[in-house]
This record gives structure tokens, sequence and C-alpha cells, in this order.
């Protein structure tokens, strides 16, 4: 993977990256976004950087900008323009989308706010189902990204970073060190709480439990459907910068062996999940692993999954260590998860999505300010007269993800 990183996005006559910084036209980049989907009746678009009093309000989605040079994916190589991201927002069909500061306390809580957000503020025409406003943002996201990853081509690489799938081949490097499983579960559950794998949505076309290649999951194999709160909001930037498959390819060969990756789906139907909880441990078992590291996202519905999971897999002799975000009301005392047991006797916290933050205010505002105060972790009275806000961490982007990569410690007391 090749990395790309420039010092500043300003708008000009041509898109390009020039003395270190990249140029973007704006009105070729507005025209086709409109002219991609003639429901869309209006786009703005912002850059917003690290350091500025600026707020985005209603964010959907956060997608990488890169360009395939060669091979198929999971092989070859992939430029990425590491520092900047597309950030799609706009009218929301659910209280479950999010905000970023890009400076002041709140900036401290999201890994976006060291990146250059490219935002596309869009707004849809009238009689719009929610699936179709889905899509239209979803899709218009993923074009820009597309557009903005031609920059990268005939140009060299501040830096390459290599995975090697030859490695890497569900096998032990060194006997002596423990074969370890990454089991990785996705939302499939409908309008909002989804993921298209390969292109596929993976609850309509019933794909999962499967095993996967982890240099695919790098290479962007999976495209975020998820809505839920934005505190643990897989993005399809997290998808393609899972911090556990980095980690994890870091430590293959001389901590563990990194043996394999089981895709699996979090369903609504008790059934279902049963199913798909014994589906998913006979793959694991088939590698033979010491333990099983599993993430999760959204929460409430899903914990009931995961607990399935550790259960079949702790009493099956294989160890297991779960990273969960807690629910535990704003004083810290309510139970933090909808579900558990007694087998679940390792468990990371990613922090207490409920915890509530005063973030003072921003002399700019990106996106429909005006439904700050209907945000999951938000209400009525969030927004204070002199333009700070009060909310729950549940609001902020990324800020109690479940893979991990969050700047939150904790101590005993």
């Amino acid at each position: 993977m090749g990395h790309f990183f420039v010092k500043d996005v300003i708008f000009g006559k041509k898109t390009r990256i020039y003395n270190g910084r990249l140029s973007v036209n704006g009105r070729m980049l507005r025209e086709l976004i409109l002219s991609s989907d003639e429901r869309i009746k209006e786009v703005k678009i912002e850059a917003a950087k690290p350091g500025e009093s600026t707020r985005i309000v209603c964010i959907k989605d956060v997608i990488p900008v890169r360009k395939k040079i060669h091979g198929a994916i999971g092989e070859g190589r992939t430029d990425n323009l590491s520092n900047v991201v597309v950030t799609t927002l706009g009218q929301i069909i659910s209280a479950q989308e999010g905000i970023l500061d890009m400076s002041g306390p709140g900036a401290d809580y999201s890994p976006f706010s060291e990146m250059i957000n490219i935002c596309l503020n869009i707004t849809v025409k009238g009689g719009i189902t929610k699936h179709e406003h889905e899509k239209i943002l979803r899709r218009a996201g993923l074009r820009v990204a597309d557009y903005f990853g031609e920059v990268l081509t005939d140009i060299e690489p501040d830096k390459i970073e290599v995975f090697d799938s030859n490695d890497f081949n569900f096998k032990t490097i060194d006997p002596k060190l423990p074969r370890v499983v990454y089991m990785y579960t996705l939302l499939a559950q409908g309008l909002l709480h989804h993921n298209y794998v390969d292109g596929h949505d993976v609850k309509k076309d019933g794909l999962l439990p499967c095993y996967v290649s982890p240099t695919q999951l790098l290479d962007g194999l999976i495209v975020s459907g998820n809505c839920v709160s934005a505190c643990d909001k897989t993005t399809t930037w997290h998808h393609w910068n899972n911090i556990v498959i980095r980690e994890l390819f870091k430590r293959h060969g001389t901590e563990l062996n990194f043996v394999g990756v089981v895709l699996s789906s979090l369903l609504t139907n008790m059934n279902e999940k049963e199913e798909m909880a014994k589906k998913a441990v006979e793959l694991v078992k088939e590698l033979n692993p010491t333990a099983v590291i599993i993430t999760k996202e959204g929460f409430g519905n899903p914990d009931a999954d995961i607990m399935l999971t550790i259960e079949l897999l702790e009493k099956a002799g294989i160890k297991t260590v779960s990273i969960h975000n807690e629910y535990s009301g704003e004083q810290g005392v309510s139970q933090p998860l909808a579900d558990i047991t007694t087998h679940a006797n390792a468990i990371v916290s990613a922090g207490n999505s409920n915890e509530p933050i005063t973030l003072p205010p921003m002399k700019k505002i990106i996106g429909p300010y005006e439904n700050l105060t209907i945000l999951a972790g938000a209400h009525k009275d969030s927004v204070h007269g002199d333009g700070s806000i009060t909310v729950q961490m549940q609001t902020i982007y990324g800020a109690t993800h479940q893979f991990g990569d969050l700047c939150l410690t904790c101590e005993e007391v």
C-alpha cells in the first residue's frame, strides 16, 4: 500500500496534487455529483481541516481516497491518500448520525479530526424513500472518493507499507506461538444496519459466515451500510483500515500465528443468531486456534450474538477476547451490555458511550445544525445560549469504536 500525505486541500481550477497540496475543482466536482443521480437536489462542498474551529453535523459515512495501481483485490498495490477523507452528510433519516469537531476537546475523541475532511452536504429531492436516500448518499461518497483517487496516478507515494499475503496462508510460522483467529462480525439487519461485502448486501445475499483474506479486507472488500450510533459506527474508513488486522499482521510470526479471519453476521431473529453462531464457530474450529479475537458493531441486540459465540468457543476450549463499548448511563452505574455470559471472562472496554461531555462553540458549522438535538446522545436542551453543546460520547463520530483504535484510557479507583 502506497501512502500519500498532503499539506492542505485548496479549491482551484484543476483537481490534482500540486506542490504538496490537493487542489480541487469545486465546480466540476459539484457537477459530477449532481449529474450522477437526478434525485440529488443540491450539494455543498466544503473542506474541514485539523485545528479549525469547525463542527460537522449529521455525518453518514467517512470514506478513504484510494487508487488501485495493479493486481486483484488484496494483491498487487493500492495507493492511499492517507490524511484526506470524503465525508458524507446532510438530511437525516435516523437519529443515529453524528458530529465531528475539528478542534477543542471534542477533536481528541475522533480519529477523523486529524484528517482533512472533504464534506459533501447533500440534499435530495422530495418523495424519496429511506432506502433510496441511503443509496444516493453512499454512492455519491464512493463516487467522489474514486474521483479523487485518480490524482494518485503516475506519482510516487511518500511511503510504502507491505502486507505479505504469501506469508499469510492459514499456516503456523512458529509452533511455539499461539494460533489466533480474528472473528469479524458485521451488522446484517436491513436498512441502516447492514453492510456490503464485495458489492453484495450481506443480509439479502446470505453470504456469511465465511473465511476471508485479511489483505482483501484492508484493500476495501467491505463498504459500510451502518447507521448505528456515531460513537461505534464502523465507517467505510474503519473497514479499510481495520486496526485489529493491522496489529495481527504486525505480530504475526513474532508474538503469535495469525491463522485466519472468519467474517460473520449480526442478525435480528434469535433462531438466526443461534444458527449463525454455530456455523461461524465451526469455521473457527477448523483453523485449530488457541484463541479468538472478536469485534462487533452496534450495541444492544448484537450483544446477544457475541455472547452466544463466546460461550460456544469457550466450551470448545478456545480462549476468547472481545472488544465492546459500554452503555452504562451518564453516571456509569447501569448495566453496560444488553447480554452477558459467565464464559465472557476477557472483555476489553472501548469506553462508556453515555458519558456526557460539554463542547465549546465553533465558528463554523457544516451540515444541518438544526438536527443536532435529535441525534442519538443529544437532547432538546443540548445546545446552550453561548453556542456550546452538551452531549453524550455517543454523538461523537468514532469516540468509542469497537476496533479499539482510541485515545481513551481507564484508571482503577
